[in-house]
């Protein structure tokens, strides 16, 4: 399973805002890492380089790597709409990333293990595949033997108000099951993207 395993608050400082939720050594010190960090003054750099740089955030942000997100791209190019707007509805839509918006899991880091670990079904049936992509009508659920695990149980119960601010997405704490309505529109998606950038980007 590909995905970013190096210094998350780094990555965090470098573009200048938590990539990775909150972060309390991101919070200390919110500054360009490096031995120059806090004086060094910030260019506006060439337009290719904030195409670049967001389309890193945007990676960094849903955990996945180049290949991968090349190919959500292409996916995304295919459809009828916004290419931009579809690229991140299905960032959205990823298994591990829906995982994380329904609170079964503090982070997206935490979901994709939990998907890797054999604890989530989709439709009743098990799903290993974190990048494994939601339709509208998909039913997520907490596997039956995996619904007494404690890092299961604290979050749950803790977030479970939270998928309220989640318009697509449904939740019953009860049954531990959550239902992708729909693709989200772009303005129900927080992450603070410019997806016209990475579409300006790959189309050079």
């Amino acid at each position: 399973m590909a995905r970013y395993t190096g210094p998350t608050t780094k990555k965090s400082r470098s573009f200048g805002e938590s990539l990775y939720g909150y972060d309390k050594y991101f919070e200390k010190r919110k500054y360009p890492p490096g031995q120059h960090g806090q004086s060094r003054k910030r260019k506006a750099g060439s337009d290719y380089a904030r195409q670049l740089a967001e389309k890193q955030k945007a990676k960094y942000t849903y955990g996945i790597l180049e290949k991968q997100f090349w190919l959500t791209f292409v996916s995304a190019t295919r459809r009828h709409g916004v290419t931009g707007e579809w690229l991140l509805q299905l960032l959205e839509a990823r298994l591990d990333n829906t995982v994380f918006r329904l609170g079964i899991s503090p982070t997206r880091r935490g979901a994709r293990q939990l998907v890797s670990h054999r604890h989530i079904t989709v439709n009743g049936n098990l799903v290993n595949i974190p990048s494994y992509s939601l339709k509208p009508g998909d039913v997520i659920g907490v596997r039956g033997k995996s619904k007494g695990l404690d890092i299961v149980t604290t979050h749950v119960g803790a977030k479970t108000n939270n998928v309220r601010q989640f318009g697509w997405l449904e939740w019953n704490p009860d049954k531990m099951q959550g239902v992708f309505l729909a693709y989200p529109q772009r303005d129900q998606i927080p992450e603070k993207l410019n997806e016209q950038l990475i579409v300006e980007l790959y189309s050079k």
